[in-house]
């Protein structure tokens, strides 16, 4: 369990937040079950491809399938760029890459990277590739990173430095355009089964679910009960951008739509009950809303409901 998620044990006191279930209108979802699911990832790798969101998913996803294998019959092996949880009895792994851009960047390192400066090989993804192309289910997730303003390019064929500079969504729109250039050559849907995973929200405008407030997620225990909720953390330019990069894909990609429902959940995020390897101002700490985190997701929560999506699926 990563600190980052692990708000109970950061002191969070209400535990609401852990046991909200979604449920679709007119139809019921299948319900988890651990050994069902093995069964599926029997002699399979199971791979999540992105960013922190889909690290917290991973995570989400070991937690939830742990529970019925012995400690003899598991690992984990860690590594910088790609970390493999492994169930011996199924002949199985779940396994985490990162890769916040999806092409290749100077913010492959899960641990030294810096969201501002980005620089990109918006024709490269062959660096992630290598990996993720023997996994027999990939689960990818991009957009958080494209939210930090400019990128700069390096194309393979520049070789004297940055060629130019471009905003974060046609940045995003460029690498989407590699990744499904890869996925269209190399991906046969018979033999590997490729998800795509719509945008995380964020809550980091209490007066958008709270006309007049001044706030964020910071003290909220309980979900926005509006159904035509949608804040200004999902960028609807780039919902449209992403959803016909991937209707151009046609059978070879099912897209999970994590989005609306998880819009509803401002209750969800770790606010300030997390880890912070920084040392917090005496200013920040006299005022909580300053350093809550409303962009991941206290575990367990809602990336449990979206493993139970990929479930469905699969």
């Amino acid at each position: 369990m990563s600190d980052q998620l692990a708000c109970h044990k950061h002191g969070r006191p209400d535990m609401g937040y852990q046991y909200w279930r979604w449920q679709p209108h007119n139809c019921n979802m299948k319900r988890w079950n651990v050994t069902e699911m093995w069964e599926k990832l029997r002699g399979k790798r199971l791979m999540f491809v992105g960013d922190s969101l889909n690290r917290g998913q991973w995570i989400s996803m070991v937690c939830l399938l742990v529970s019925v294998i012995p400690a003899d019959k598991r690992s984990m092996s860690p590594n910088a760029h790609l970390t493999i949880f492994r169930a011996e009895e199924y002949n199985a792994t779940v396994e985490f890459l990162w890769a916040p851009l999806l092409v290749e960047s100077n913010s492959d390192d899960p641990v030294n990277h810096r969201l501002d400066e980005r620089i990109m090989r918006p024709d490269s993804v062959l660096r992630h590739a290598s990996l993720w192309e023997h996994a027999d289910i990939l689960v990818f997730n991009t957009y958080l990173w494209w939210r930090q303003g400019p990128v700069k390019l390096l194309w393979k064929t520049e070789t004297n430095g940055v060629c130019e500079e471009i905003d974060g969504l046609r940045g995003m729109e460029l690498a989407m355009g590699a990744w499904a250039n890869w996925v269209a050559s190399n991906v046969d849907p018979h033999n590997k089964q490729i998800f795509f995973e719509t945008m995380s929200p964020t809550h980091l405008w209490s007066r958008e679910w709270e006309p007049e407030s001044e706030g964020n997620c910071y003290n909220q225990k309980t979900p926005i009960s509006d159904e035509g909720y949608w804040g200004s953390g999902s960028d609807l330019p780039t919902m449209h951008m992403v959803d016909k990069v991937l209707s151009g894909l046609s059978s070879k990609v099912t897209t999970i739509n994590i989005t609306q429902l998880s819009e509803y959940r401002k209750d969800g995020h770790p606010s300030i009950y997390r880890k912070f390897w920084e040392t917090l101002s005496p200013e920040q700490l006299s005022n909580p809303a300053s350093y809550s985190d409303c962009i991941h997701w206290c575990l367990p929560g809602v990336p449990d409901v979206w493993n139970e999506l990929l479930f469905q699926f699969l």
